[in-house]
């Protein structure tokens, strides 16, 4: 006899980051609630994401409107549904409006700042075992992503644009990391470089690109879908970027992730996984806070961190990953 029905609003983060990193909860749900039904809350940005999720109903996209409009928009779409359960990110009152039998809504803490996977746990009390980001593709993805793939050599990641030019590491520095891993001699000589990024991001991207011939060139910037990237990564050998929705996208792939940072803080933004590591310049994040305590100047917070940091830690993680480096996600289990 199949499980009855228990419905699911899910109402998750607008920043394609932040949602991938409380992805995990909706994987902990599909496999743990008998009979889940998802109605999943997202972004434009971020919508894409959730596409595949199990005993999906609905993804309704909903974006700010002006005085708090957007709330009004979703209470008139879900209001008349008797909801078993409301997981809401956002930390709104539309669980109170709705009164399910359960909810789940975030509460900004007081209390030290922790990693945003075990804040995300914490809303289904699961931080002692936090799950990891997790999204679910199908085969048709996966099988586009291994075209896009195909070909000789290690797959060396990366996304060298930001959302701010305070987290932009330029891409000339790009550049020459992408050519001294790939180059004669180099830990992923003979390999193929991956760009990565959206439609805005081709100006960031162009100098990079001529760091390898074209035929050693996976150009993926605003070509791709985000499920279709999410594939693609789990091919990759190594991904370099700063702290974006790219860097988590690669980390919940399974690629050895490295996180380049300067005006954010790791302790909460690094990438999640045993195959990820961050690196940033001579200043913590503190220090950058002081001299711009609201993150908002046109100032390239990044331009301290040498290129010889980044190499160093892209050789550590490459050496530290050579064993064991798990096979792409075989098509036919892109559910599992």
């Amino acid at each position: 006899m199949p499980a009855k029905r228990f419905p699911i609003l899910f109402i998750t983060a607008s920043r394609i980051g932040d949602a991938v990193l409380s992805s995990g909860l909706i994987k902990s749900l599909v496999d743990e609630v008998p009979g889940a039904r998802f109605t999943i809350v997202a972004s434009a940005l971020t919508a894409p994401l959730f596409g595949e999720t199990p005993g999906l109903d609905r993804v309704i996209v909903m974006d700010k409107m002006p005085v708090a409009a957007h709330w009004f928009f979703l209470w008139r779409q879900v209001r008349l549904r008797r909801w078993g359960l409301v997981v809401d990110l956002r930390g709104s009152a539309m669980a109170d409006a709705l009164r399910p039998a359960r909810r789940a809504v975030h509460k900004k803490s007081g209390g030290d700042a922790v990693h945003k996977v075990i804040e995300a746990a914490r809303l289904l009390k699961l931080e002692e075992a936090p799950p990891a980001p997790f999204l679910y593709t199908n085969p048709a993805i996966e099988a586009r992503a291994e075209t896009l793939t195909r070909g000789d050599g290690p797959i060396l990641a990366m996304a060298p644009a930001a959302n701010w030019i305070g987290k932009t590491w330029p891409a000339e520095r790009f550049a020459m990391v992408a050519r001294e891993l790939l180059g004669a001699g180099g830990p992923l000589a003979g390999g193929r470089l991956m760009l990565l990024g959206g439609p805005s991001d081709q100006a960031a991207a162009a100098s990079l690109r001529a760091a390898v011939p074209r035929a050693s060139r996976i150009d993926l910037v605003g070509q791709t879908d985000l499920l279709t990237c999410f594939s693609a990564l789990r091919h990759a050998r190594l991904f370099i970027g700063g702290d974006s929705g790219l860097m988590h996208l690669a980390a919940a792939a399974g690629a050895p992730t490295l996180g380049l940072f300067g005006p954010s803080d790791e302790r909460l933004y690094a990438p999640w996984g045993a195959q990820t590591r961050t690196v940033r310049g001579p200043r913590t994040f503190e220090q950058i806070r002081q001299l711009d305590p609201g993150l908002k100047q046109a100032i390239c917070h990044m331009m301290e961190l040498p290129v010889a940091t980044v190499m160093r830690a892209a050789r550590s993680l490459i050496a530290e990953t050579q064993a064991g480096r798990a096979p792409p996600c075989p098509a036919g289990d892109a559910h599992a």
